[in-house]
């Protein structure tokens, strides 16, 4: 080629010193040159196209992806409120739907109504406590007092039985036979003095001492017999009285076994106190619960973004998990290119990126987030199977998620949106 210039060139300033040619002959020599300076721009724009493309991969299997926020009601009950339309943009926590909230605030009075109930509960077990303690405790020492004195009581008897059964009881009698002896001997003097006084031997005077003593002796051991019995008399009353204390011993011990018994009603006030916190807890849960549901009944956005595809209608009934409307958040999308697998050997996440959007006839800058574990057939509701007869050899594509860069402002991306996409590799 730079060989065809110059001699084109040569012919010129030949030319120019020659006579005037023909116009035959000048026709086509600019014929030939702008040939060569097709070739020459030809040529050049090549090389800028094949240095523009080489580090580059792109396609056109590209959609815009976002997240989608279905919203659904955690509860069941008639639809009372409609509060935004179709493709509204709302605000986190902004209220869309309501809910006939009457059944479930009545479950919250009841709740409520329960745990007042619950908590008075609570507070008796809880009075009962030391009011058991304290009774069970003061009936204990009453009667470990009582069993001391029952118990002093009946050592008193005891010693006052075996006192009388054996000192004053062995007195009596030894004082009855010492009277028995003295009036069989004053008897048998006046037995003796009976013949003298006859015979006139013994004054009268005499013989009447005789027979007073007699009669005294006799006396005596009459009173100390009827001291005897009532001696006899003293000792069975002692024994008496010593069984009755004895018996009384036995009562107080039952009565002191039965107060520690009694005492056991402190554990069952105690754990009857627990069943009441327990249940006071109880109570508190049911009416969270119920404030919870109660919250259900007013349905709010869960993120910012435009209502889509609303499908619940005024008075509908609706049910847990039903789903009612779709909030689409437009300021958090991203582009998921599907790229040959033969396009991705120089890809890495960090790589600049380039999406060309239809709907506004422009490119948008961004740059390669991640690139998908498996391929899109993989990944399908039914993966091929290779594993037969008929396999067939096809590129396959791996999707490869490309974050974009902030928007211009009157710019917005749409879920599904097909878009063009380019990675520069270098």
């Amino acid at each position: 080629m730079e060989t065809l210039v110059e001699e084109l060139e040569l012919e010129q300033q030949t030319g120019e010193r020659e006579e005037k040619r023909t116009p035959g002959r000048r026709a086509r020599t600019r014929l030939v040159l702008a040939f060569a300076g097709g070739l020459v721009a030809a040529a050049a724009v090549g090389t800028g196209m094949w240095l523009h493309f080489r580090n580059r991969v792109s396609t056109d299997d590209a959609q815009v992806d976002g997240h989608l926020a279905p919203v659904a009601p955690k509860i069941s009950g008639n639809v009372v409120a409609i509060l935004v339309d179709d493709n509204q943009p709302v605000k986190a926590g902004q209220v869309l739907v309501r809910i006939d909230p009457r059944d479930y605030q009545a479950k919250v009075d009841q709740a409520k109504a329960a745990l007042a109930y619950a908590e008075s509960r609570m507070r008796g077990a809880q009075v009962m406590v030391p009011l058991t303690a304290e009774t069970t405790g003061s009936g204990t020492s009453g009667a470990a007092a009582q069993l001391a004195a029952a118990q002093a009581e009946y050592d008193r008897a005891k010693l006052t039985y075996e006192k009388s059964a054996s000192s004053e009881l062995a007195y009596a009698r030894a004082n009855v036979e010492a009277q028995r002896a003295t009036y069989e001997r004053a008897s048998a003097d006046l037995s003796r003095m009976r013949p003298l006084v006859a015979k006139a031997e013994i004054s009268q005077q005499q013989f009447d001492a005789y027979v007073a003593a007699e009669r005294v002796a006799q006396s005596q051991w009459k009173a100390v017999q009827e001291r005897l019995a009532a001696a006899g008399q003293e000792v069975r009353t002692n024994q008496a009285a010593q069984a009755a204390a004895g018996a009384r011993v036995e009562q107080m011990h039952a009565a002191l076994a039965q107060s520690q018994a009694s005492h056991k009603q402190v554990a069952i006030s105690t754990a009857q106190a627990s069943s009441a916190s327990a249940a006071v807890a109880q109570a508190r849960a049911n009416l969270e619960a119920a404030e919870l549901e109660l919250s259900y009944t007013t349905i709010t956005a869960p993120i910012d973004g435009v209502v889509t595809r609303k499908v619940v209608q005024l008075g509908q009934i609706v049910q847990p998990g039903q789903d009612l409307l779709v909030i689409v958040p437009l300021d958090q999308v991203w582009v998921t290119a599907n790229f040959k697998e033969t396009d991705l050997a120089e890809v890495r996440p960090g790589n600049r990126a380039e999406v060309h959007v239809d709907m506004y006839g422009r490119s948008f800058p961004g740059r390669v987030d991640s690139i998908a574990g498996a391929t899109g057939a993989r990944l399908s509701l039914l993966p091929p199977e290779n594993a037969t007869g008929n396999f067939v050899k096809i590129v396959q594509r791996i999707p490869v998620k490309i974050v974009l860069d902030r928007m211009p402002e009157g710019f917005v991306l749409r879920p599904g949106m097909n878009v063009d996409a380019t990675i520069l590799t270098r």
